[in-house]
Parts: C-alpha cells; sequence; structure tokens
C-alpha cells in the first residue's frame, strides 16, 4: 500500500512508519524541516515531504500523490498514483497562549482538512488519533478538541471514505515524553518531588501495541467505522507510577503527592516555565481518569504489555543492560 502519515516525525508516527516499511508499504511522512528528521530516510521504503500539512492545497497534492519533491517510490509505483491511506497521528500536549486556538488548530481544523482533501484525491482509508476521555464536554481545551476531529473524521465516514479512529491512554516506550521525562525529573530531584494531581489514574498502553492496532486495522473492514479505545492491562494512579519509576532508577527520592490547591497553584506557575511541562490545560485533563472500562480490543489480537514487562529495560539503573533492552523495544522484540 501507499501509507501517507500525518505526524509521521514524532513518537507514535517514526515508530509506524518503521513497521509499515517493515511490511513493504510505501511511506510518505510530510514535514516542515526535511533536514531535522533526516534520519527517516534511512528507512527503504519512507519518502519525506517537505510541506506545511495545514495548507489544503499541499494536503491534496500530497494525498493525490503529486506533492513537490515527490519521486519514484521504492515498490515502482508513480508519484501521481493517489495513497491508498492516510493515518493523521498530529497533536499537541500544549498550546502558546490559554484560548483553545492552538489546540483548535492542530486537533479540530486539520482533521476537517485532511477529510476534505482525502475526498479530492479519492483516498479510501482514513486512520485517525484521537484520546481516551475525548469529549465536547471534557474539562480541557485538549480534550474537548481531540473530540472536535474525532467526530470531523467519523462524519465523513462512508462508501468512499472508511474511517476508524483510537483513543489511547498515556503511550510509553523507549524515547516516550510520559517516562522518560519524569525519570528525568526525579534524577534531578535531590530528597522529595512535589507531584500535582497524585491520585489521577492512568492505564498506560505500550507504544508498539498502539502500532500494531493501527497497522491491523488498515485492511480489517470490521474495524470500519469504529472508534477504539487503547490501555495496557493495569490501572495505577500517577503516584504509583512516579514512585515505581524512582524505584527502578534506584532513587530515595520522597514523592510528596499535592492537594488539588496546590496541583493547581503548580500548574499556574509552569505556565511560566519554558516549553511548559505542565499546564492549567494539563491540569483540567487530569480531572478526569485516563482508564479504559474493557479489555484491549479483541479484533487486534494481541494482549497488552504493561509497564513493568518494558520500562526496566530502558530506564534501569544497569546502563548497558538498558541500552540493549532498549535496542530490543525499537526493534519490536520483548
Amino acid at each position: 500500500m501507499k501509507i501517507c502519515i500525518l505526524g509521521g516525525t514524532g513518537f507514535v508516527g517514526s515508530r509506524l512508519a518503521a513497521r509499515l516499511c517493515e511490511q513493504g508499504h510505501q511511506v510518505w511522512i510530510p514535514t516542515r524541516r526535511l533536514m531535522r528528521h533526516r534520519e527517516l530516510s534511512v528507512l527503504p521504503t519512507v519518502q519525506l515531504i517537505e510541506g506545511d500539512v495545514h495548507n489544503p492545497a499541499f494536503l491534496a497534492r500530497l494525498f493525490a500523490g503529486d506533492a513537490p519533491g515527490s519521486a519514484m517510490a521504492a515498490g515502482g509505483r508513480a508519484p501521481g498514483a493517489a495513497m491508498d491511506a492516510v493515518i493523521n497521528l498530529v497533536g499537541i500536549l500544549n498550546e502558546k497562549g490559554h484560548s483553545g486556538r492552538g489546540f483548535a488548530h492542530a486537533h479540530a481544523d486539520l482533521p476537517a482538512k485532511v477529510v476534505e482533501a482525502c475526498r479530492k484525491a479519492g483516498v479510501k482509508r482514513l486512520l485517525h488519533m484521537s484520546a481516551l476521555n475525548a469529549a465536547l464536554s471534557a474539562p480541557s481545551h485538549y480534550l474537548r478538541t481531540k473530540a472536535m476531529g474525532e467526530d470531523a473524521a467519523h462524519r465523513a465516514h462512508g462508501p468512499e471514505l472508511a474511517v476508524t479512529s483510537f483513543r489511547p491512554s498515556v503511550i510509553f516506550g523507549p524515547g516516550d515524553s510520559f517516562t522518560n521525562r519524569f525519570a528525568q525529573l526525579l534524577r534531578l530531584s535531590p530528597f522529595v518531588f512535589p507531584l500535582a494531581c497524585p491520585n489521577a489514574r492512568f492505564q498506560p498502553v505500550y507504544i508498539e501495541d498502539v502500532v500494531q492496532a493501527f497497522i491491523a486495522a488498515l485492511e480489517n473492514h470490521k474495524t470500519f467505522g469504529q472508534r477504539y479505545d487503547l490501555c495496557g492491562p493495569k490501572a495505577y494512579t500517577f503516584k504509583e507510577i512516579v514512585e515505581y519509576l524512582a524505584r527502578l532508577l534506584g532513587r530515595r527520592t520522597r514523592i510528596v503527592g499535592l492537594n488539588d490547591t496546590l496541583s493547581y497553584l503548580q500548574a499556574v506557575a509552569m505556565e511560566f516555565v519554558p516549553g511548559k511541562p505542565f499546564s492549567l490545560d494539563n491540569y483540567r485533563s487530569l480531572k478526569l481518569d485516563s482508564v479504559c472500562p474493557k479489555g484491549f480490543p479483541e479484533v487486534f489480537g494481541l494482549t497488552p504489555a504493561s509497564l513493568e514487562q518494558i520500562v526496566p529495560g530502558y530506564l534501569g539503573r544497569d546502563n548497558d543492560q538498558a541500552r540493549y533492552a532498549a535496542l530490543r523495544g525499537l526493534a519490536g522484540r520483548r
């Protein structure tokens, strides 16, 4: 198949691109900065395309296989052949400012443009990344705009365009921005680690399980029109996860859970830290437990991996062993 991945340079997208290449698919990945992501070009059937995915004209040409700079793919199909499938993984965790416009631009406006470009190019398959708890009534801009984008994608579902969406809990794995971020913070914390929203609950899902769900859904007609919650096998409180990471790193740091007022004040303060590691919108999202009412969807035929199975491989105290296990994880081995 000829597949375009929007957000293909990110954590999930780069792993998905590698897996699709292993199966012989041609993968086109648009990016605004080719040189920043040139490592992806070593994958034999990946084509990096420079351009702005928020530009409807660029999207239409990209999906039709006529993007500037495109070349004959390894499979021998001409650049003008339209995509067999489009996968939209674009998402942000925080925005500049507080209005919600940044979230809407990435999560709601773009999916609408993607749907229209799919129609113009004759693309028949669309896979869309949403988020667990995405709902128009949700307390955060992040979750509300994720719901808008998910609904925009599914309104287009029909005989001409088959749509499937995925709603994962927090995703973990080598190179993630969740376990690795907190591991780094723990290394920098001398004795005490103040944690906002310590009782918020997560059901973390392994990156390779998410990727496998996307791949399994591509040509499975049973998944057409469906929305799938993706979670790992076990739920934890936020504090339990951070305490587990501290033990794994051999840190004797005391994790101090903040009450709601102090959690709110921490979010306010962090709004002004470069990179916004924690924001008011994140705080509002944590008001909802990110857990699944059911197990991993049976249609994908896999048993999800747990934190305890995977994380020691890339965050363990034995650095040599951790590096080796991380490489195994990148290769898709458990």
